[in-house]
């Protein structure tokens, strides 16, 4: 698919991603932005997110995004980028539902393909990597090359995960030959943290538990202790991947809360597990290494309930090298 071709004859065109976007959402949705801004500025664009973090300051128009959705406007094309599903782009589940025509260019695996013209591919490290096959190199800005390479680096935990291909570094390279300040793109929107946010994690890690004979690792922040540190989840970012990097563990999980008994999930793995399996018979979704989901209940009874899924995993590959 090419970007341009699908918006012959449009005047009208909206953006958005998933709910309590990241690197990979904000790179692509403002990376597209950032495109058709310089290739037709004619076109009538609007982004819809919620408000980005600080750290992404530098991507140019930043400032342009609209958080709350313009019920009435009809866009002639509309796009979601990094989004598995409609569920996970509310509130602007409206301007999709009214748009002439969808597009959908995304990698989560648990992808529905529900858009009318729908761009996905599991295999690809970041949205922001599928969103670059859709576009002409030549008419790649500085600018939004910069937002390519931070969905890159954000999805690909600076190029460390499984999903990190010779691709995605080719494409990584193309971004840096943009002349984007690449190092500075990696420091100021994944590796800093405020003080309070290393508070935070220095706690999270304090109260860790290992199970699973030590193969599985996980730590919660409850209500009480976001409230006290005047944190949301937004600020957790960075302790389900601190927690992964444990010596000897293959699954991590961290659970914020969010209600009474109600939980945000985030799950990571190694090499093993397929953690998008646990996300998705829960509601969830993601990737192979990363995925997450809502669970309600004690804490006790939902990380048995994904112990139980991890070992079934385990149990199936154990039978399966048992058989060759």
């Amino acid at each position: 698919m090419n970007v341009l071709e699908e918006l012959k004859g449009a005047e009208t065109v909206g953006i958005t991603g998933h709910i309590r976007p990241d690197g990979d959402c904000i790179g692509s949705c403002m990376g597209l932005y950032s495109y058709l801004k310089d290739n037709c500025p004619q076109l009538d664009v609007t982004v819809y997110l919620e408000t980005p973090g600080s750290e992404f300051h530098y991507i140019r128009d930043i400032d342009k995004i609209q958080t709350i959705p313009d019920i009435k406007k009809e866009y002639d094309v509309f796009f979601v980028l990094d989004c598995s599903s409609l569920d996970r782009i509310e509130p602007f589940h409206s301007c999709f539902e009214n748009a002439k025509k969808t597009v959908c260019i995304d990698h989560h695996i648990s992808n529905g393909s529900f858009a009318d013209v729908n761009v996905v591919d599991a295999q690809a490290s970041s949205a922001c990597e599928v969103l670059y096959r859709t576009l002409e190199d030549d008419k790649i800005s500085k600018d939004t090359a910069a937002c390519i390479y931070t969905g890159i680096v954000h999805d690909t935990g600076v190029f460390k995960y499984s999903s990190t291909s010779a691709q995605t570094m080719l494409i990584a390279g193309k971004m840096m030959e943009k002349g984007i300040d690449y190092s500075d793109i990696i420091d100021n929107s994944f590796y800093t943290k405020t003080y309070i946010q290393n508070q935070i994690l220095g706690r999270a890690l304090l109260e860790s538990v290992l199970f699973y004979d030590g193969k599985c690792i996980f730590s919660l922040v409850t209500q009480d202790e976001m409230n006290f540190y005047g944190v949301t989840g937004r600020e957790l970012g960075g302790i389900v991947e601190q927690l992964r990097l444990t010596e000897g563990v293959e699954v991590a999980i961290f659970l914020y809360q969010t209600g009474e008994e109600e939980y945000k999930v985030s799950l990571r793995s190694k090499k093993v597990i397929d953690v998008s399996k646990i996300a998705m018979h829960y509601g969830g979704g993601g990737h192979i290494r990363a995925a997450g989901f809502t669970a309600n209940g004690a804490v006790h009874d939902i990380i048995n309930n994904i112990g139980a899924r991890i070992e079934e995993q385990y149990n199936a590959l154990s039978g399966a090298e048992n058989v060759e």
